[in-house]
């Protein structure tokens, strides 16, 4: 295929981990246990929500797909990069990379909008007690994930679509280890300042409507608890909230850095290196906060252990 004088790109090559080549052996010892850790934290998570009828709650049915969308999401971009740091030409598919990049930008951007739905369900159970069971019901918690998932759908593709419908005809080596957006768009032959533009605004919104929202929740939701009278009720609604807000921190953190910026300000080492933190750490620690802090989890997950060993041979 040809585009002008060049050659159109059918592959490309990862060059993540290329200056560590002596160290990747011992970066797949080292990250391969934390994945299958990561995995099978989120496992125990989602069944012990499923199998156990005390957590069956809206705040415990928002975790259990947020533990299944950082199970899918850590899929796409983990196996690929482990495979990588043990071969010895770390390629993708054109294709391929257009899918992977689609794939992680759906489920992050849906992930921005599940953590907004989050911060409503805690806004509704500290501010709307007496109202809670009727303002999040089933239909209400399944329709905000729908939503999530819409808006995560929608966004990903104009990306993937714009991203991908520039000429790639020169270089085809990616300074990182997964088909990230600013890689991408800085080994395309051209593209115009409005592309970039474009693609900035768009993670601006999945960035800022979501923080946004969970900002006027949690504004209602502590002006709600400076209000209770004791401070042993200000300290347990506090506390239902501490695991959600570490969560949103790092998370927002992360992708504010790596996706509000535009081009000239790419940086692939230190991008990079932000990223393993993303996609390795974020997702091992998140179902971490979430369990190791909430009382009531780990009394559920003591009982279906309990079940388990109990269970005749």
């Amino acid at each position: 295929m040809e585009w002008g004088n060049g050659t159109l790109v059918t592959e490309f090559v990862f060059l993540g981990f290329s200056s560590l080549a002596g160290l990747q052996r011992l970066l797949f010892v080292a990250f391969l246990p934390l994945y299958l850790f990561t995995l099978g934290t989120n496992a125990i998570i989602v069944s012990t929500i499923v199998l156990d009828r005390a957590l069956h709650t809206p705040m415990y049915f928002f975790l259990a797909v947020l533990s299944c969308s950082e199970t899918c999401y850590t899929f796409v971009i983990v196996p690929k990069m482990l495979v990588d740091l043990l071969a010895q030409k770390k390629t993708i598919s054109f294709l391929g990379c257009a899918i992977q990049m689609f794939t992680f930008l759906f489920l992050g951007c849906s992930h921005s909008f599940l953590l907004a739905a989050m911060g409503y369900d805690r806004y509704v159970a500290i501010c709307n007690p007496l109202r809670y069971t009727v303002l999040m019901g089933h239909r209400v918690c399944v329709g905000l994930v729908a939503a999530a998932c819409a808006c995560g759908f929608t966004i990903a593709q104009i990306i993937t679509s714009v991203v991908f419908h520039l000429p790639f005809c020169a270089s085809n080596q990616l300074h990182h280890f997964f088909c990230d957006i600013a890689p991408v768009l800085t080994v395309a032959s051209h593209h115009t300042y409005l592309s970039q533009i474009v693609i900035v605004m768009l993670c601006a919104l999945v960035l800022v409507i979501p923080l946004s929202l969970i900002l006027v929740s949690y504004i209602h939701i502590i002006s709600a608890i400076l209000q209770f009278p004791s401070t042993l009720g200000r300290y347990k609604a506090f506390s239902t909230c501490a695991s959600h807000l570490i969560v949103v921190t790092i998370h927002y953190g992360c992708a504010s850095f790596i996706y509000l910026r535009l081009k000239s300000n790419y940086s692939s080492s230190r991008d990079a290196l932000i990223s393993v933190s993303y996609t390795i750490l974020t997702p091992l620690f998140n179902p971490l906060i979430y369990s190791l802090r909430n009382k009531e989890f780990k009394s559920a997950l003591r009982r279906a252990a309990g079940k388990t060993i109990s269970l005749p041979r």
